[in-house]
């Protein structure tokens, strides 16, 4: 398995709780920022964003980029932790 960043902006807050309610189905994920997740799974890219394109209206964002190390950051114990274990070189 690898690790990809879901990193999205949603225009309308109501669609919101649907998108991080199907990143959360991923069995392993760490949320980096309000709305920027890392997830452990083996699904490409563009796999993991046709699940979640049919929470996106025409004017929002949403990248699905590999996630690897060497990396840089500053975060809760716990989301360090989940990168440090669940990131490769």
């Amino acid at each position: 398995m690898s690790v990809k960043l879901i990193t999205y902006d949603l225009n309308r807050e109501a669609t919101r709780p649907p998108i991080v309610a199907d990143i959360k189905k991923y069995d392993g994920w760490a949320c980096l920022s309000e709305s920027s997740y890392a997830v452990s799974t083996s699904e490409s890219p563009t796999q993991i964003y046709n699940n979640l394109k049919q929470h996106l209206d025409d004017n929002d964002q949403l990248y699905v980029i590999n996630l690897r190390r060497p990396y840089c950051g500053r975060g809760s114990k716990e989301v360090n932790e989940w990168l440090e274990s669940n990131l490769t070189d």
